[in-house]
């Protein structure tokens, strides 16, 4: 918010401070140690003030927000826990001080979470209901510790009437066939700069799992936000509304490579299945295809050998070109300028190796229609036309490739206009991996374009429900909104950009669908705000060049111009 607009955002933080968080502190008998930028240490005498005075900043900043822009909503998170501190200088040092502060990191925005430590001793005391998030891996803290996220919305009567917290897990729905997440393996190897090798392991188990019709599959961006932490089985499922979790490591060495797995059921904790696969750097695919048979010959007994058979698609046949490509994929994922430009280069070198590799031309693809989208290309017409290219080369390479056919639709789709082509291409890429995250977000997008808005709701929902902690989420909710607005739904619109916003605050597309929103709901005001920091995003926007950003339909796109122009964007 503050790249956005730096003046107005420290002043409304200042006189939320002033109007809200300080008098509610001291109304509870708190001591503001100090300031830390946009945060704040608070000490308490009783852990049930501290969560009352929680509570009500977080109500009131509720209150407030009400009539606040989406993109001007400031939001806190609070951590609480209760333990010794160290004082000295009027500052206070310690355990306790550092797990407060990873709790407040694990929080939702506008949210309370607190220790098991600190709930034992409000419960009963403090008129909230609580849900149990189970053992948490906190940064710097050795072992796992158990939290509580206080339900601030959607409290039962009955837990307010009594008084006491209540413990209720929120839980994914499991699906209607095995579900299961592969989490990140391991790297054995004693290099962290072999890190990318792991990754790229599971990505390909993932994959060949994925086109597997009988299972649902986690994808991968959910499933590595475990990466690096110790985590509990039961919770991972539970985050992730999975019944099987497979986690494992991998050991390279030279020119042999040592692969374990073991598959959990995380309902009663057994193991189902557990072994080691080693052989030589040669044979890594029929490594890969082995422990993707294996977990599903445990699973799903019923799928034939045939239907693996078909999973087994070897992505190159040059191990060096392989191993360009999986670091490629690692700086792709960083979604930054420079690891983009990293990615492109090492893209380049996978084909130049294998000029038959199918994934790495989608890949290059990808990154250029990307960094010409955010801005980052020097030559964006020469970019287009590149990736345009690159993405039909994909597509002759490697049709049965459902994340190929997925990324090189979308730069179709948006570089392009061919929006019935990549509609088909999005269609066929869900049929060969109907788990793939990828073809669902996109076939979203597709189905919008076409003006099926409500397919493109049902097609973003499943995006979301196959990779609930994607970072890429974003996307899912910013696209939601537009479907959302062309179907008259202005409210849940704003509701979804809000959403996408709140993951990534310069979401230009997110400001776009929340301006409109405003504008055919009567607020002008709003709509004009929004447009100031639009045009400061992307200062060439026009309502005459909607069309080129977006290929909609003619019904459609008068809409929105119409949407833009009360806004104030100028003809």
């Amino acid at each position: 918010m503050i790249g956005i607009d730096e003046e107005g955002t420290l002043a409304q933080l200042k006189a939320l401070r002033k109007t809200l968080f300080d008098p509610k502190i001291a109304e509870h008998h708190g001591r503001v140690v100090k300031n830390t930028g946009d945060g704040a240490l608070v000490e308490f005498g009783s852990v049930v003030d501290a969560v009352r005075c929680a509570v009500e900043i977080q109500r009131g900043m509720a209150e407030h927000n009400i009539d606040v822009p989406e993109v001007k909503r400031i939001e806190f998170r609070i951590g609480i826990h209760v333990g010794d501190i160290i004082i000295e200088d009027h500052d206070i040092f310690g355990d306790g001080v550092n797990i407060a502060a990873r709790l407040e990191g694990i929080a939702e925005p506008g949210g309370v979470c607190m220790s098991d430590d600190a709930y034992r001793q409000v419960r009963g005391k403090v008129e909230i209901a609580c849900d149990d998030m189970g053992q948490q891996s906190l940064k710097n803290i050795a072992d796992p510790m158990r939290a509580w996220r206080v339900r601030l919305t959607g409290q039962t009567p009955s837990a307010a009437i009594s008084g006491s917290a209540v413990s209720e897990p929120r839980a994914l729905a499991l699906p209607d066939k095995p579900s299961i997440a592969v989490l990140p393996f391991q790297n054995m190897s004693g290099d962290p700069e072999q890190e990318y090798f792991a990754d790229g392991m599971v990505e390909e188990i993932i994959t060949a799992l994925s086109r597997n019709k009988r299972l649902f599959v986690i994808a991968r961006y959910s499933s590595f936000t475990f990466k690096g932490k110790a985590v509990d089985i039961k919770q991972v499922a539970r985050d992730l509304g999975v019944r099987y979790v497979l986690e494992g490591s991998v050991r390279k060495s030279g020119n042999r490579i040592r692969i374990t797995g073991q598959l959990i059921d995380a309902a009663s904790g057994a193991h189902l299945w557990a072994d080691r696969y080693d052989g030589a750097l040669e044979d890594v695919f029929e490594l890969q295809d082995q422990v993707a048979a294996s977990v599903v010959g445990a699973i799903a007994p019923s799928v034939t050998q045939a239907e693996m058979e078909r999973a087994r698609l070897k992505p190159t046949s040059s191990l060096d070109a392989y191993d360009y490509y999986l670091r490629a994929q690692a700086a792709h994922w960083q979604y930054t300028r420079e690891g983009l430009d990293q990615a492109t280069g090492l893209y380049e070198q996978a084909i130049a190796l294998d000029p038959q590799f199918a994934p790495a031309y989608a890949g290059l693809a990808a990154v250029l229609t990307r960094g010409k989208t955010w801005g980052w290309g020097t030559d964006p017409a020469a970019d287009a036309s590149q990736a345009t290219a690159y993405a039909k080369t994909a597509l002759r390479l490697g049709r049965q490739d459902a994340s190929v056919m997925a990324q090189s639709a979308l730069v179709l789709l948006t570089q392009g206009g061919e929006v019935e082509l990549a509609d088909s291409l999005l269609e066929e890429a869900i049929r060969l991996d109907p788990n793939g995250f990828q073809g669902w977000l996109w076939g979203g997008w597709a189905k919008t374009l076409l003006g099926e808005h409500q397919k493109a709701i049902d097609y973003h929902h499943r995006a979301m429900r196959l990779s609930p902690l994607d970072p890429r989420i974003f996307f899912a909710q910013s696209l939601l909104a537009y479907a959302c607005f062309f179907l008259g739904n202005y409210e849940e619109g704003l509701k979804c950009a809000a959403d996408g916003l709140r993951r990534h605050p310069s979401n230009v597309a997110a400001l776009r669908a929340a301006m409109a929103c405003h504008a055919m709901l009567g607020n002008i005001e709003a709509a004009q705000k929004l447009w100031q920091q639009v045009a400061l995003l992307s200062p060439s926007d026009r309502v005459s060049e909607t069309r080129k950003r977006a290929a909609f339909r003619d019904k459609d796109l008068a809409k929105i111009q119409e949407a833009y122009r009360l806004a104030g964007m100028p003809e």
